[in-house]
Parts: structure tokens; C-alpha cells; sequence
């Protein structure tokens, strides 16, 4: 790929146009969206974890040379037909370079639109919620450890409001203004916990978790739709496991690992050579959930499922540091120019 890149990019530094019409085929050529550039980071995922890096840096470096190369023709046009025009004193001095989408944004994205062609709609919700939508109606019980102020933020004011410690309060709020399924959602957004920062922890970080609840939905159907998200998301040889757990709001509940997408399963420090990387928590939607929010149990069944975005983040970009998701170093932030 990166000998296809040097090939442009001599192209691209070798281009002329003699009118406007040739600039314009030639705008097309290179920076349309079916244009040699676009078709190029198209093809970013398919690349090596380990090439993806230098291949990003110099896609970056393909796309800035043809923006100014178009620029640049274009403004000899622009000078020629308008060259008693009076100087624009107002424009800058600089070219004003384009910004980058956060990674934490491009992966929620991703996931999304990995949902939306499943046919789950987005669901949001407040950041600070009371303790029925976050805990109780979650089937958490009144000692339940999440409910401590090692784990919670409280407000201070209000000890019966929180700062959202996931983003099933929104599941919730579906729940209730749909008593009568069929509900397919997803809920994204950032959730807080009472953690200590460090390279792997965060007080905030980011969440997306799905809920369909219908007539005979069944664990086959939650599983099946975690097969595909993990093959869209990481490649078509990702391998998925299911591992029994404990949620308050899920019976039976599972933890699903991937095969580790750095090392190919083999083992690496990554996924401590054990093959595998445990991505998101999963399960059937235990009867008392439903009950609490006004769905008969009896009639429907449910799967729920959540994924920490910064977790999926760190699996296709191996970001080391959770930190740098919300230092807004510019240098970090650089490297993702041309991921999307």
C-alpha cells in the first residue's frame, strides 16, 4: 500500500492544469469521494496493526499534498482572471489546515453504523439521572457495591441522583416509553465512575450498549449479532467466546472475548498471552427488568449488551495510555487524520 501511496503522491506533486476544467478533472481524480485518496483510505482497515501507523502518516501526507496541489492551481487561475483585483486583506496568512475526527469518535461511529445496518436505532438520555433509572430498575440491589461512593459520583444536594455509571438508564427510559415491543436500540454516550485516573482507568469514559426486546428472542440471537459485530469491527478471522458472569440486569449474563487482534491468537503482552481479549458484557433480560418497567415477561424476551468504546479503541489503534483520549494533545491527535 505504501508503494501505492509514493505513486500518487509523485503524481500528485507532478500535476498541472492549463484551464479550469482540467483542474477540476483532476480535483475528481484525487480527492472526490471516489477519488484515488478516498479509495486508498478505504482500504486503511485492511491493513497491518503493526504498518498502520507509518501507512496513516503517509495517506496524511498524500491527502495535504493534493488538497495544496488543487490550491495552489487554483489560485494561479483565480490570480490570472483577476489580476487587477484589489488584495484581500482579510484573508489569512496561512492555509488553514483541516482538523481530525477524536478516536473515540471515529470507533463510535463505526460501531453505529455496524448497528444501524442490523436495524437498531440511536437512544439518548441525561448524563445525571436518579437512582431508579441507573440502579433500581436495574434489578441492583439496595447493597449492591455499585451504590457505593467508591464507585458512583453523588450529588451532593441530592443523594438520590447520580452521575450515569452506564448507559443502561437509557435502556430504561426506552423501556418505559415502550411498553409494547418490538424495541431495537443502541445507546451511546459517556458515563462516570468514582475510579482513581490512571494508563488503564478513567473517572469518564465512553459507552455504546444495545437492547431488543421482542417475542421469542432468544441467547442464538444475541449471539449471532455479536459474531457480526466482531467481524465488522475487526476483521472477518476475528473468533468470538462467550464466558458465564453476574449482571444485576441480564439472566444469563456472559462476557465475550475476541481473539486478539494484534498478535493473530498466538499470545502477546497485550492479551496476556492468552490468545484472547475480553471487549463487552452481554445476556438475556432478566424478567424483573422488564417487570419494572412495564413489559410483560411473559410474552417478551430480550438480550442486552455494553462495550467500553476506549476498549474497542484500544484494540484496533493499540493507544496505550486511556490518558490520551482526553489530553487533547494535538501531536496524538494528528495520527488519526486519515483513519476515517
Amino acid at each position: 500500500m505504501i508503494a501505492k501511496i509514493e505513486q500518487l503522491l509523485r503524481e500528485v506533486k507532478a500535476a498541472t492544469a492549463a484551464s479550469a476544467d482540467e483542474l477540476e478533472a483532476l480535483r475528481i481524480k484525487y480527492l472526490s469521494k471516489k477519488g484515488a485518496v478516498n479509495n486508498l483510505m478505504a482500504d486503511f482497515r485492511n491493513v497491518a496493526a503493526e504498518q498502520k501507523k507509518e501507512v496513516g502518516m503517509r495517506l496524511n501526507e498524500l491527502k495535504n499534498a493534493a488538497q495544496e496541489k488543487i490550491s495552489t492551481l487554483k489560485e494561479q487561475f483565480e490570480s490570472k482572471d483577476n489580476g487587477d483585483a484589489e488584495l484581500d486583506l482579510t484573508r489569512s496568512a496561512y492555509p488553514v489546515k483541516l482538523g481530525a475526527r477524536h478516536p473515540i469518535m471515529i470507533v463510535r461511529n463505526e460501531a453505529i453504523d455496524i448497528f444501524a445496518r442490523l436495524g437498531f436505532g440511536i437512544a439518548e438520555g441525561p448524563e445525571i439521572e436518579d437512582d431508579w433509572h441507573v440502579f433500581s430498575a436495574l434489578n441492583f440491589a439496595k447493597d449492591h457495591p455499585a451504590r457505593d461512593m467508591q464507585d458512583t459520583f453523588f450529588i451532593e444536594a441530592r443523594p438520590d441522583i447520580v452521575l450515569r455509571t452506564h448507559t443502561s438508564s437509557v435502556q430504561v427510559r426506552a423501556m418505559e416509553a415502550n411498553p409494547q415491543p418490538p424495541i431495537r436500540i443502541i445507546c451511546p454516550g459517556r458515563v462516570y465512575r468514582n475510579e482513581a485516573i490512571s494508563y488503564r482507568a478513567h473517572a469518564f469514559f465512553h459507552q455504546i450498549e444495545a437492547l431488543y426486546i421482542d417475542k421469542d428472542v432468544s441467547f442464538t440471537d444475541l449471539k449471532q449479532v455479536l459474531l457480526l459485530f466482531a467481524k465488522e469491527m475487526f476483521g472477518n478471522d476475528t473468533k468470538i467466546r462467550l464466558r458465564p458472569s453476574y449482571f444485576p440486569f441480564t439472566e444469563p449474563s456472559a462476557e465475550m472475548d475476541i481473539s486478539c487482534n494484534i498478535c493473530g491468537g498466538k499470545g502477546c503482552p497485550f492479551c496476556k498471552y492468552t490468545g484472547w481479549v475480553e471487549i463487552l458484557g452481554c445476556g438475556m433480560v432478566d424478567p424483573n427488568v422488564l417487570e419494572a418497567s412495564g413489559i410483560d415477561s411473559k410474552v417478551y424476551t430480550g438480550y442486552a449488551l455494553g462495550m467500553g468504546i476506549e476498549r474497542i479503541t484500544n484494540l484496533k489503534y493499540q493507544v496505550s495510555d486511556l490518558r490520551l483520549f482526553s489530553e487533547n494533545d494535538v501531536r496524538f491527535l494528528k495520527e488519526f487524520e486519515a483513519a476515517y
